[in-house]
Parts: structure tokens; C-alpha cells; sequence
């Protein structure tokens, strides 16, 4: 494959920085927007190529030496060598584009939010076991999995179930960490390919559950959750339940759909894609009403927990795919939806236009896939007013927002 120079010209959606050779795109990991580089050609296409940084020429200012060895190698962290506030700057620019790009939306994007903390910051981790037994992540653009020692994004507490496990890995498929920040309370969940339980050694008060392959979540010590503290809420968290990997983070999200919403009191607030009811459970008190939607058992059962440990008595959550349940549900006034990274299907977003809530408040870890879903809400009706990321997973390309539609009088 042929080596070029070239001058990159911005930060794509997906992490790499993208220049031109010749007319056709070439993406490049581990450049950054504004440097002259050296590449090798590695992977080429009709339109576009994807190379290997060779040699920096011209470095750009904002260019750092990454923390972890790793770097390079493992595919958790892309952005590493990048110094914070470029990386909060790309962020911003790579959803206006997008925004711009697939949605054909001239949307403000606000600056982006700065985690508190840009290291140490996830909650949560799971790692895939190699057959000799050792903790690994996936390598960056491969399937190969990395060995890692040690990670620099994981929270201390995290670090500390790590660090106490004492147990033959071999038979494990994968293994997850879950910590509450605030709580101080951690659980470690075992995944096996086979039905053999594992023997656990470890000095921490920590809870264990193993998932086997077929059946229900077994209990090895402990409890099967945790529990997290947000905006002076505690919530339970199971081990198959999803939560927000970065809590401070997280509170900042239930900060502002509080914020962009402005509840009046007397309505009726839809969560969908609730989980264990994060969003609706912090604005129960300020709606009339509150119906969530999630297709994951273990949250719903997380979320009715939560309501009834936090004393709310307003709060309604079904179990089901949002776009199968909404059909169900007679008026709303307001919405908050907090989709996958697949986005929102067609069939749910024509269930929430035939509800039209006066107001939607939209979360996403995904800027292709909200540009679309939001194109098609305000050509049939909405107003797109703000666009607020959120920087939920510094030293990566991930971008995480929270958006404000209007429902047009």
C-alpha cells in the first residue's frame, strides 16, 4: 500500500481525523484535525481510504502524550493524545455537522460540558476474558483483544474489585464491574459460556452474581445490585440493568431535561426507554404524572423499586418496546427519550408525533442517529431549540447529548 502526506482537515464522527488525497476522503487514527502527516494507505474504497499514521510533520498545538501504553492498541479510548479542551471543542463541532450533515438542521450547538473529572470517571466496565484467563478489552479497529493491567478512564472503586479478585478466569466469558460513585457500593458480575460456577475469592465486601447462559442471574455473594445516588435520589441498579457510566455526568443530564422541560405541575411526563427510571423519578415531583416505557425486565422491576423506596406514588412503568407500548397511551404533555445508539424506531417517533407533547427532551450517545430522528420530528411539527453535549466519556470520540424540541403552536 502506498505512503502519502497529507494536511487533516477535521475530526470525524467515529474519531478519526479526515483529510484529502487526490479527491477522496482518508480517515486516520491518531491524527488530529489541522496536522501534515505521513500515512500509509491501509484500507481503500470508491470514495474514501483509511491509513496509518507513519510520522507527524506539523503537529497540531493541542497534540499530548497519552497516559496509557496502551493507547494505540486498545479500542477503549480514542482520543487520548488529544489535550481536553480540543477535545470538548471537536465534540461540539463533530454534532453540528452531523446535525447539519444528515439532518439538514442549522441547530446552535451549545459548547460542550466538561466532566468533572476527564480521568477515572466510568462506573462501570466489562471486560472479555482470553482463554488463558486474562482481563482484555477489544484492540482499535480489529477484533483482537488487548490484554490490559491497568485502565486510566475506570473509577478507583472500579480498580479496587480488580485489584482484590482472587479466581481461576478461565472459565469465565466475560466479567463486569459496577460501582456506585457515591455509595461506595460495588458488584462484580461474572458471564460463563458453560453451566460450571466459579470459585470467588476476594477481600472486598463486594456482591458477586454470575450470568449463566440460559436462566436466570445467580447470586454468589452479596446482593444482585447497587445502588447510585443522583441529584440527592438513590437509585437501584441490577446487574442487568443499564445506567449512565459517568454519575456526575449523569446529573448534569437530570439537571437539564428538569431545565428544558419546565414542567408546570399539572402534566403528564413520558420516559421512554426509562431503564430503572432515572429521568422520570427525578421530575415526579414537578408532573402530575409519570408513564415509563423500558423493554428490560430487570430495570422495570429496578424502576418500580426505586419509585417505591423514594416515595413516588405518581409513577407508572410498563415493560415493553417503546414502540409497541406508546400505542397504548392515551395523552402526554411531555417527553424525555433516552434511545440506544440505534436511535429511535420510525414507529415509536410516529407514536410520539400522535401524542405531540408540547415539549421533548431528547438524550443521545449517538449524533448520526439523532440528527435523523430529530430531522424527522421538526419536518412534521417540532421546533429544534437547544443542543447541549455532554461530555459523559472524555479521552473518546463518544459524544453524548441532551437536545430540547418545542412543538410548534
Amino acid at each position: 500500500m502506498m505512503e502519502v502526506e497529507l494536511r487533516l482537515e477535521k475530526m470525524a464522527h467515529g474519531g478519526e481525523a479526515l483529510g484529502f488525497y487526490q479527491g477522496k476522503a482518508v480517515f486516520v487514527a491518531g491524527g488530529i484535525a489541522g496536522e501534515r502527516v505521513k500515512v500509509k494507505v491501509e484500507e481503500e474504497h470508491k470514495t474514501w481510504a483509511r491509513a496509518r499514521l507513519i510520522e507527524v510533520l506539523e503537529p497540531s498545538p493541542h497534540r499530548v502524550k497519552p497516559q496509557c501504553p496502551y493507547f494505540g492498541q486498545c479500542g477503549g479510548c480514542q482520543w487520548q493524545h488529544i489535550d481536553y479542551q480540543a477535545q470538548l471543542q471537536f465534540k461540539r463541532e463533530i454534532l453540528a455537522e452531523q446535525l447539519a450533515r444528515i439532518g439538514g438542521l442549522e441547530a446552535e450547538v451549545l459548547p460542550t460540558i466538561p466532566s468533572p473529572w476527564p480521568w477515572h470517571y466510568r462506573n462501570s466496565v466489562r471486560f472479555r476474558v482470553t482463554p488463558e484467563g486474562m482481563l482484555a478489552f477489544q484492540g482499535l479497529h480489529t477484533t483482537d483483544l488487548v490484554v490490559i493491567e491497568e485502565c486510566y478512564i475506570l473509577h478507583p472503586l472500579v480498580e479496587e474489585v480488580l485489584e482484590a479478585l482472587e479466581m481461576e478466569l478461565a472459565p469465565i466469558h466475560s466479567l463486569k464491574v459496577k460501582v456506585g460513585v457515591r455509595t461506595g457500593q460495588q458488584l462484580l458480575i461474572l458471564e460463563t459460556a458453560g453451566e460450571e460456577i466459579p470459585e470467588l475469592s476476594t477481600e472486598l465486601p463486594a456482591s458477586c452474581v454470575l450470568i449463566p447462559p440460559s436462566g436466570p442471574p445467580v447470586v454468589m455473594a452479596g446482593s444482585d445490585f447497587i445502588q447510585e445516588e443522583v441529584a440527592g435520589k438513590l437509585y437501584r441498579v441490577s446487574a442487568m440493568s443499564f445506567f449512565q457510566a459517568n454519575t456526575l455526568q449523569a446529573e448534569k443530564l437530570v439537571e437539564l431535561a428538569k431545565e428544558f422541560l419546565e414542567p408546570a405541575g399539572d402534566e403528564t411526563l413520558l420516559d421512554g426507554y426509562c431503564g430503572v427510571g432515572l429521568f422520570g423519578l427525578a421530575l415526579a415531583g414537578k408532573v402530575a404524572k409519570v408513564i415509563g416505557i423500558e423493554e428490560n425486565p430487570f430495570a422495570v422491576n429496578d424502576a418500580l423499586l426505586n419509585a417505591e423506596a423514594q416515595g413516588v406514588g405518581n409513577a407508572l412503568f410498563l415493560h415493553g418496546r417503546l414502540e409497541e407500548e406508546i400505542g397504548k397511551i392515551e395523552k402526554v404533555d411531555l417527553a424525555v427519550v433516552d434511545p440506544p445508539r440505534t436511535g429511535m424506531e420510525k414507529k415509536a417517533l410516529e407514536g410520539l408525533l400522535r401524542l405531540k407533547p408540547r415539549a421533548i427532551v431528547y438524550v443521545s450517545c449517538d449524533p448520526a442517529t439523532l440528527a435523523r430522528d430529530v430531522a424527522f420530528l421538526v419536518g412534521k411539527g417540532y421546533a429544534l431549540e437547544k443542543v447541549q453535549p455532554v461530555d459523559m466519556f472524555p479521552q473518546t470520540f463518544h459524544i453524548e447529548s441532551i437536545s430540547l424540541l418545542r412543538l410548534k403552536s
